[in-house]
């Protein structure tokens, strides 16, 4: 066994242990790494030497690591979505964006050229590519934290990182082919895009048959994945394109095949549980303070490229405040300040041309690092929710009856905003003491109700006694982009039926819900406490947190606040008992205190 690697697989198994025991929680893990990398090599112990063995494993690290940041691009976010002009959202993402990204490939390159006037660094467009690139495992993460990944500003952070990483590894391929006398080959960079399109078409229909035969043995999900890799890194290297391109693409593909929650985090547990630290633990080892210190030129360097990176990324603040306040656009453009995924295999790039020395190599790299920890804590001290960011979801009720005012009166209000609406005068006056946002419209005529807002919602539940009234309503909000649609059919026929669920209307009626009440009642005897009790509710979660995944119910805890009925899980309900292991991407149906509920939901739906 070498020596090394049983180092740095310590190192990796230490470094988190030692952040969740002092609560670091304001540096990325990433840099952490680093950090114990320079500790760990020549800079100081020198109790690492890079061997074959280590080299091979930090290739395969930097192969996954761009891989699974092609998996983290949200491809719906580029979709354009047909919806009428009274629901469209004045703040467009992806035009935002584009804009600022626009800004700061400008500055960037502007910067880069100062540099070269100044005598610091003279590759031009290195020194751009480096400052246009953003971190977007790290803006993703903290995004997730905040629980804003689906609002205006998250997804336009989001997309402004995307740019960040795709177009620098783009211009990295070019500059590769150009600098590595590969430039009359650039054209057969195409053939490469024509793999990963072919790759796609042939994996799409039987990767789904691939999810049903799959077996604890075979994992024939993560094999695909691997092939899918080790295919267009090997199609890159051949028409001279950069392997990490190749790994990118990979990832890209793997996520429009539409991989389950189980898949993601199998394949993340094997890239971040072992290849990606040590490919950042070696990064340090490789840095060499000793010589930067000794270089005056690379001490002046240094603070200079700090300072750059950090002007970069300044004209997205300007872009921001056209659409957000003030003060949050200038958190956002701290985080995308955050930059080190691209510029490691960047630097690692230029050193193999010959294009950067070592030294040189080596303050980027610290100079990454000091802004990678500056941008998640600027963040987090400046971000601050806004009113509309708080709002997990808005529900529109149509009709007052003993159905809905119950449960409009009973939706949580912290994660729900929920309207009831009427258009009788004679319910309105019964209710509108009871209810605390209740609506009075003239008519159910479809100018009317765009009028009071009825379609400017997530969810819209057709619940009057009508049934053709119900799936009139029901089409309409569909018409109006309603994400969610749920109708009351008391006498529905079985074609109806049928036509509304191919519409993906949701449907629901009283027999339906005192059956599946009494079924669940002789299965689960402690569901009439659950549903009967005043002082709980019922409530749902997915979980998301790893953190969790693998524990028995009865370990969690939080277990004594809370009353687990139901598991949904790859298709079908589960009833659980004490020792059922919990996975990412069950959904528990339970019951707790409003209060404990909150805090429940949170902790298991939080992403890490």
């Amino acid at each position: 066994m070498d020596l090394s690697i049983f180092i740095v697989s310590l190192a990796a198994l230490v470094i988190p242990i030692v952040m969740a025991r002092f609560r670091i929680n304001a540096i990325p893990t990433a840099v952490a790494e680093i950090v114990t990398g320079i500790i760990l090599g020549k800079s100081l112990l020198d109790t690492i030497k890079i061997t074959s063995s280590v080299s091979l494993l930090s290739n395969l690290g930097v192969i996954l690591l761009m891989f699974l940041s092609g998996m983290e691009i949200n491809f719906d976010l580029f979709k354009k979505k047909d919806l009428p002009e009274s629901k469209q959202s004045k703040i467009n993402p992806a035009r935002i964006a584009v804009i600022a990204f626009t800004a700061i490939t400008i500055t960037a390159f502007a910067l880069a050229y100062i540099l070269k006037l100044i005598g610091l660094f003279n590759d031009v467009m290195l020194a751009m590519i480096i400052f246009m690139t953003v971190a977007l495992g790290v803006v993703i993460a903290t995004l997730k934290e905040k629980e804003i990944l689906s609002r205006p500003i998250g997804q336009t952070i989001l997309l402004t990182a995307v740019l960040g990483e795709v177009i620098p590894l783009l211009l990295l391929t070019i500059y590769a082919s150009i600098n590595g006398g590969n430039a009359g080959r650039l054209w057969l960079i195409v053939l490469l895009f024509l793999a990963a399109i072919i790759l796609l078409r042939r994996f799409k229909q039987p990767y789904r048959w691939f999810n049903k035969i799959s077996k604890a043995t075979t994992q024939l999900d993560i094999r695909l994945a691997f092939f899918l890799i080790f295919t267009l890194v090997t199609v890159a290297e051949r028409v001279g394109a950069e392997n990490i391109l190749g790994a990118f693409l990979a990832g890209m593909v793997m996520k429009l095949l539409e991989p389950s929650e189980a898949t993601m985090d199998k394949l993340t547990s094997i890239g971040y549980g072992f290849f990606i630290p040590i490919f950042f633990i070696t990064t340090g080892v490789k840095l060499d303070l000793k010589s930067l210190l000794a270089n005056p030129n690379a001490l002046m360097l240094i603070p200079v490229l700090v300072l750059f990176l950090l002007l970069a990324k300044l004209p997205i603040f300007l872009v921001y405040t056209r659409n957000f306040n003030k003060r949050n656009s200038l958190a956002g453009t701290f985080l995308i300040m955050t930059t080190i995924t691209i510029v490691l295999p960047t630097l690692e790039v230029a050193r193999k041309l010959n294009a950067i020395t070592e030294t040189q190599s080596d303050a980027f790299i610290l100079a990454a690092v000091v802004v990678c920890i500056l941008g998640p804590i600027l963040f987090n001290s400046l971000f601050r929710l806004t009113k509309e960011d708080k709002i997990k979801q808005r529900v529109v009720m149509m009709g007052t009856n003993v159905m809905t005012v119950p449960v409009a009166q009973e939706l949580h209000d912290n994660w729900y905003d929920v309207l009831l609406v009427t258009h009788k005068k004679e319910n309105y006056d019964t209710y509108k003491s009871k209810v605390a946002n209740l609506k009075l419209i003239n008519s159910l005529e479809e100018s009317c109700l765009e009028k009071a807002g009825v379609f400017d919602c997530d969810i819209l539940v057709a619940g009057f006694i009508e049934d053709d009234l119900n799936r009139k309503i029901a089409r309409l909000a569909k018409e109006h982009g309603v994400q969610r649609v749920i109708a009351s059919q008391e006498r529905p026929k079985p074609e109806t039926i049928k036509k509304l669920v191919s519409e993906k209307i949701e449907i629901y009626n009283i027999f339906n819900v005192q059956t599946s009440v009494l079924r669940t009642l002789i299965e689960s005897p402690s569901i009439l406490r659950i549903l009967t009790d005043t002082k709980n509710g019922l409530f749902e979660v997915t979980v998301r947190n790893h953190k969790y995944a693998g524990q028995k119910l009865m370990n969690l805890d939080f277990i004594e606040q809370m009353t687990v009925s139901r598991i949904w899980r790859n298709g079908k309900w589960l009833v659980p008992h004490g020792n059922t292991i919990i996975g990412v991407g069950d959904h528990l149906i339970f019951t707790a205190k409003g209060e404990d509920a909150e805090r429940i939901r949170e902790e298991l739906g939080r992403r890490n």
